[in-house]
């Protein structure tokens, strides 16, 4: 099973990065005179608008995408897999809890995956002892949990803010050496640091895109992950609620 989502990560990240790559240079093009790339392919045009812009920064803002999407794709690719049928779970825990009692429906969390079911076992654990340490248990482990939702989602935010800031640089670089080209010449000339503007351009343009491609991805993931933590949270509490029905 892992095996066949690792190769779906994989297969959606080439196609995603594909896709991007092609909205990538749609955006780059429209810089340039539209009959004169008309005749060329798209891998020239695309690997011309990259040495264009730089390597040095171009590479490293397609490397913060990459990494970007990658991240992106498993914390997905996990999130759906944790997602459970919170109100499904809940009623065969309590139907398990009046038939079978606390072991019976620890066999029914055992069978569900997902970090609701998990608390619930964790809560069901503890129900020998006494109401209040199912409750401390519950909140303990929801703590772990949510901690292995939000797991590498600090580094998407890294690249969602490194990629502009890069792209912003390459600009800077750019108008610095148009600048000193001009200084050194002695007069200002279009030709003469047409070049430079471009690079500084096409660098921006390259930053701002990845930057957006990735702020959508981790809008998604976050508001995923508060979905499910509220199912959590909602699941604690009514778990709770059977266990003191259940000591009665």
């Amino acid at each position: 099973m892992k095996k066949l989502f690792s190769t779906l990560a994989l297969s959606s990240l080439f196609v995603l990065s594909t896709n991007t790559a092609n909205a990538m240079a749609t955006a780059a093009t429209m810089l340039q005179d539209a009959p004169a790339e008309a005749s060329q392919g798209f891998t020239q045009v695309l690997k011309g608008q990259f040495i264009q812009g730089g390597p040095g920064f171009m590479g490293i803002v397609l490397l913060c995408l990459i990494l970007g999407l990658a991240v992106a794709i498993e914390r997905i690719i996990y999130l759906n897999m944790a997602s459970t049928n919170t109100g499904k779970l809940k009623q065969q825990v309590e139907d398990a809890l009046a038939s079978g009692g606390v072991e019976a429906a620890k066999e029914v969390c055992r069978n569900t995956k997902g970090p609701v079911a998990s608390i619930y076992y964790q809560g069901l654990d503890r129900a020998g002892e006494s109401v209040e340490s199912a409750e401390k248990a519950v909140v303990s482990y929801g703590g772990v949990q949510m901690g292995q939702l939000e797991k590498n989602v600090s580094w998407l935010s890294l690249f969602i803010a490194i990629a502009p800031m890069l792209g912003f640089m390459g600009t800077v670089i750019g108008m610095i050496q148009a600048f000193q080209k001009i200084a050194a010449v002695g007069n200002l000339s279009a030709s003469l640091i047409a070049g430079d503007i471009q690079v500084a351009l096409l660098t921006t343009v390259f930053g701002l895109i990845t930057a957006i491609i990735l702020q959508i991805f981790y809008n998604y993931i976050i508001a995923k992950i508060d979905s499910i933590v509220n199912d959590m949270e909602d699941s604690s509490i009514s778990l709770i609620d059977m266990l003191v029905d259940h000591k009665k």
